[in-house]
């Protein structure tokens, strides 16, 4: 159990760490449905990392990637594929970050989010969590990676929903503490918004830094034995 989570984690954190996101859900906690949209928003997270990567462990799952040499080495492929994809998306976002002293522009989608009705806020989380390609990519990369550990049943499952509980807490985190922390929270969580939007850049350039190492490093052994 313990070697299938260790497995998922760099993935969970992965795709826990996306400014863009907590920005989204702190900005639905300043609407005036923030109550609903918040926790609503939350379960669509929760939905979208499930489905993909409970999707990719079946599939890779029935491909027998766990035993069979050709089936796992196409997974570590895909692994040193997407490595190398997180690193120009690293070099990219660096690239791209704003100039010292400059106030970044909120992307046009976000605009317009306090007056978002409950299956909309529903429907934006599916989008970040399941159909922005760098979460998805995990998600699907999670799902591969347990079935390539031939793990039991019972194992897989655990290992599954800590995919999903450690990939929501930076999106779920928010909500509860706006539930339980009054003003304060409101107060905090602004601070939180503002901070993520100004480094950004940075944030992103050492996630993808630290993921394409991982996957690279994960695939070599593999396609080299």
């Amino acid at each position: 159990m313990s070697e299938g989570i260790g497995e998922i984690l760099t993935y969970a954190v992965g795709v826990a760490i996306v400014p863009v996101a907590i920005i989204a859900v702190i900005l639905m906690l300043f609407s005036s449905r923030a109550r609903v949209n918040g926790p609503v928003f939350v379960a669509g997270w929760v939905v979208a990392l499930g489905v993909a990567s409970a999707v990719a462990y079946l599939l890779a799952d029935a491909a027998d990637v766990g035993t069979d040499e050709t089936a796992s080495d196409t997974v570590s492929w895909g692994k040193l594929a997407v490595g190398v994809l997180f690193l120009l998306l690293a070099a990219k976002q660096w690239r791209g970050r704003p100039a010292p002293g400059t106030q970044p522009e909120m992307p046009k989608w976000m605009m317009g989010m306090d007056a978002f009705a409950p299956f909309k806020a529903f429907t934006f989380a599916l989008l970040l969590a399941g159909v922005n390609p760098k979460n998805l990519l995990l998600s699907l990369g999670a799902g591969a990676a347990l079935a390539q550990l031939d793990l039991s049943t019972s194992e897989a499952v655990v290992s599954w929903l800590a995919y999903i509980v450690l990939g929501s807490l930076t999106v779920a985190v928010p909500v509860l503490y706006y539930f339980v922390g009054g003003e304060k929270a409101r107060a905090a969580l602004d601070g939180m918004k503002g901070w993520l939007a100004v480094h950004n850049a940075a944030v992103m350039t050492v996630l993808f830094l630290v993921l394409g190492a991982k996957l690279i490093g994960d695939a070599l052994p593999v396609i080299g034995g």
